[in-house]
């Protein structure tokens, strides 16, 4: 179907290299795109790239550092000379901090600032020339159930997501006029190594997010496949400067 189809269109996944940016990626690959794997582990976005190449995509990596400018431009650059265009963007690359909120030291805050909101910014604003002279472009934002929620031992992990749902409804009211849709993705609990960690860390958190989930279960990366190529294609050209839960319900329950 031509409103699902992204033959012909290019992808970047920053963090694209494991989790809920893989599944996304793998997504956007069976519905026809080339995908770019921007990360700054170089070992592993290679394995992953190989992956999608095994499924038969047209597949690519390339380093990227999303806390510094100069990167984000240079991917752009490179993804450009080698794959002719840049189509959607996936504002995937993240961290996080757990600890009580009086302890974070300025660096620590910024970490997490840095990458999860100024990244975000910084390959949007890196992609915003190509998207516009390509005649329109998406840009997808993950967000997290924690720009609905507070999270008392992940603060500035909670404040950035926050951040990504204003910077995403800014940048669509910016950029439409553009042709280009911004949209976030608000993942609830996935399975992914950010989360087991968190399992490690936080006691009880497994049991609570069960008993709290409609769906019975933790999420997994390839349920993030299908709103990426909803939000990537044709079918959401009138969606812009949206907040999607992707949470089995998780928001959705009392």
């Amino acid at each position: 179907m031509r409103l699902f189809d992204l033959s012909g269109r290019v992808a970047v996944v920053t963090g694209g290299n494991g989790g809920i940016g893989l599944g996304m990626a793998h997504g956007l690959a069976a519905a026809g795109a080339s995908v770019v794997i921007a990360a700054r582990n170089a070992a592993k976005s290679e394995v992953a790239s190989a992956a999608l190449a095994a499924a038969g995509a047209r597949s690519g990596c390339i380093a990227l550092d999303v806390t510094q400018e100069g990167s984000c431009r240079a991917m752009v650059e490179e993804t450009i000379d080698r794959f002719g265009r840049l189509d959607i963007l996936v504002n995937n690359a993240g961290t996080s901090i757990r600890k009580p909120p009086e302890t974070y030291s300025a660096a620590e805050w910024h970490a997490v600032i840095d990458t999860n909101l100024t990244g975000a910014f910084f390959c949007s604003q890196a992609a915003h020339p190509a998207m516009k002279r390509g005649s329109g472009g998406k840009i997808i934002n993950i967000g997290s159930m924690f720009a609905i929620f507070g999270a008392a031992y992940a603060v500035p992990y909670a404040a950035s997501k926050g951040a990504v749902v204003q910077l995403t409804k800014s940048l669509a009211a910016a950029w439409a006029g553009d042709n280009i849709q911004v949209n976030a993705v608000l993942p609830g609990w996935i399975d992914t190594a950010l989360t087991q960690d968190a399992r490690r860390q936080v006691a009880g958190l497994h049991e609570r997010v069960l008993a709290r989930t409609p769906a019975g279960r933790w999420g997994l990366p390839e349920d993030l496949a299908g709103i990426a190529v909803f939000l990537a294609a044709p079918a959401s050209d009138f969606v812009t400067g949206a907040a999607i839960p992707v949470d089995g319900g998780f928001s959705a329950s009392g």
